[in-house]
């Protein structure tokens, strides 16, 4: 099993002595955990030194990268335990240390891994590795080598069948039921990304991530990565495929996860290869393999799941505030109209995101609601479209809706109300709309709502994490919290949540228990082996990779799960050297069969790029 989905060796620095003189005698094991991306001049700056006995006021000093001393001073306040293991979490105020630089942190013999103090353009350089990782993730002809060395795939999806949608041999499980039903094709979907670790294919995440893309494009301005216009115009070319506007049909899914529980045919999950082998496998249970099935939301002309309906409107009308060809511009605004008037908003029943619906649980659609009416909104005002004013009217009465019916919790693939809520505000004073169903501070409040209850979640961890760790998509859901404490900053001008992104970030980049950095190629620790088949095969680095991260101790009771024979070692003694810090009903493991913590996906991606490029923006 390949996902996070059905969801019912990084560096460990030494374990050393540490501590003040008084403690000397006691020698706690001690480690310090710092963000290894770094810091900007002027921000908070803050690292911990987890300790396994009582170490008040434990010096620290730092050094530049000729070792010379530049700073001292003491550790702050137990904020603490972490686990039996490690009673103690102490932290390291950086703050007023400002020269640009490389440095390293030192408490007796404890040493940091290199960190950097500079501008925030830094973070811009972070978010170029996500640039390169979607390009890795590319399907079809048009792929880019890249350090993947990568090489065309599935193209016999220009030509695929349509199907019904399977029957499933359970609730949470992606196992078929019986055989396919053909309904319809042949239709091209060659192209796109791939999902995750896999080679699925999914309009939810597609339409979400292209979001983020063009929005990073409009909102980062020249310090977005010169690379990323081409990259988000890759996947809104797949999404244009996948939207049959004559017949009026949105398709939502290419490939199987498992075969059926007959054993005729196998799905995408069942076996580990390289994705160019699949359209010549003529194994006899491979037919779904070599030529991939596509599933569509609904029948022809009938309407659409509202979350699917306003978050592929915002794909297209978020290109047409950036496309600098007006004609061009116009044309993609009325696409995204179309498929926003095809949304079904009324006995909404189950939503529809992919096939088993377990793949990506979604519950909420008003905030994509908002979100398409939004972005349909800003793209009329660009254009002087007369249609803005009514775009603009719906989606405040979503917002409205989302505010009363749905509680938010941070900017991730299954809520995006607070990029639709800051669009919303900028639309509204464009607009210079009054007497709508929301105002701009019933937007701001929502905003900072969201904040405060990752706010409360930080105060109470010693690491000062807002996500839940012990869950999936902590490592998103923390780029969300980054993401929104720059939003929220944007529209109302109050920085009071400066420093809880700055800290939301240190901790995605190694101020956390394990120490370790959850993007592939940021930072000294940073994960060493994602659940990635095509990085494991050709033992080459997914840059830009980032992974869910810590989840529930409880997902590893029977072992790591992602084991197939073809897979490459990895880590080489198959050590779990995490292990020690589990805690707080959370465990990481740094392994490519842990596809519970260590695989990556296209929306954790999506949303470490908008995340770091807002903070470059400042």
């Amino acid at each position: 099993m390949s996902s996070r989905k059905l969801a019912a060796g990084a560096l460990v620095f030494g374990l050393l002595a540490v501590g003040s003189p008084a403690m000397a005698e006691s020698n706690p094991t001690g480690l310090i955990r710092v963000d290894q991306i770094g810091y900007t001049t002027s921000e908070s700056k803050h690292a911990y030194l987890m300790t396994s006995a009582p170490s008040p006021g434990a010096r620290f000093t730092v050094v530049d990268h000729r070792g010379k001393e530049v700073f001292r001073g003491r550790a702050g306040a137990d904020l603490g335990a972490w686990n039996t293991a490690f009673g103690h979490v102490y932290e390291l105020d950086l703050s007023k240390l400002h020269r640009a630089g490389t440095y390293r942190i030192k408490s007796g013999t404890s040493v940091s891994p290199n960190f950097r103090i500079g501008h925030r353009t830094q973070f811009a350089d972070t978010a170029a590795k996500a640039v390169t990782f979607f390009g890795g993730q590319r399907d079809g002809a048009d792929v880019l080598a890249g350090p993947l060395q990568r090489k065309p795939s599935h193209l016999n999806d220009r030509a695929a069948d349509v199907y019904d949608w399977p029957a499933f041999t359970g609730p949470g499980t992606d196992q078929i039921q019986g055989e396919l039903t053909k309904v319809g094709g042949p239709v091209d979907v060659e192209g796109g990304w791939y999902d995750a670790g896999d080679y699925l294919k999914f309009t939810h995440i597609l339409s979400y991530v292209d979001t983020l893309m063009w929005a990073t494009q409009r909102d980062a301005g020249a310090l977005a990565d010169p690379r990323l216009r081409a990259e988000a115009a890759h996947g809104l070319k797949w999404l244009d495929k996948m939207w049959d506007e004559q017949s009026k049909t949105l398709y939502i899914q290419v490939g199987i996860g498992a075969g059926n529980k007959e054993g005729t045919f196998v799905g995408d999950h069942d076996i580990w290869r390289m994705p160019e082998a699949d359209d010549n496998d003529q194994g006899a249970d491979r037919k779904f393999i070599r030529n991939r099935p596509v599933f569509r939301a609904a029948a022809p002309g009938r309407p659409i799941s509202p979350n699917l309906a306003g978050r592929t409107a915002a794909a297209f009308a978020l290109a047409a505030q950036v496309e600098p060809d007006r004609r061009k511009a116009k044309a993609l605004l009325d696409k995204a109209a179309q498929i926003y008037g095809m949304a079904k908003t009324e006995n909404v029943g189950e939503l529809v995101t992919s096939l088993p619906h377990a793949f990506y649980p979604e519950s909420l659609w008003r905030d994509d609601m908002e979100l398409g009416g939004t972005e349909l909104a800003l793209a009329a005002a660009r254009l002087h479209d007369p249609r803005g004013k009514d775009w603009l009217r719906q989606a405040a009465h979503w917002a409205g809706q989302y505010i009363a019916n749905d509680r938010g919790d941070t900017l991730n693939l299954y809520d995006v109300s607070a990029l639709a809520h800051a669009d919303l505000v900028r639309a509204m004073r464009v607009y210079r709309a009054k007497g709508l169903a929301v105002t701009q501070a019933d937007l701001l409040g929502d905003m900072k709502n969201q904040l405060e209850i990752g706010s409360a979640r930080a105060k109470a961890d010693p690491f000062r994490a807002g996500a839940q760790y012990d869950q999936f998509d902590s490592v998103p859901r923390t780029f969300g919290l980054v993401a929104t404490s720059n939003l929220y900053r944007t529209v109302s001008g109050d920085r009071s949540y400066d420093a809880f992104g700055t800290r939301q970030r240190n901790w995605a980049f190694g101020a956390n228990a394990w120490g370790t950095s959850f993007m592939v190629g940021a930072g000294e620790g940073a994960i060493a082996c994602p659940h990635h088949q095509i990085a494991n095969l050709t033992k080459l680095p997914a840059v830009g990779a980032v992974v869910n991260g810590p989840n529930s101790k409880g997902l590893f009771d029977s072992g790591l799960g992602g084991h197939f024979e073809e897979m490459n070692r990895c880590p080489a003694d198959g050590v779990d050297r995490f292990e020690q810090f589990t805690g707080r009903n959370s465990r990481f493991v740094d392994d490519v069969r842990s596809w519970q913590a260590s695989e990556p996906a296209d929306d954790f991606a999506a949303i470490a790029l908008y995340a770091l490029s807002l903070s470059a923006r400042g």
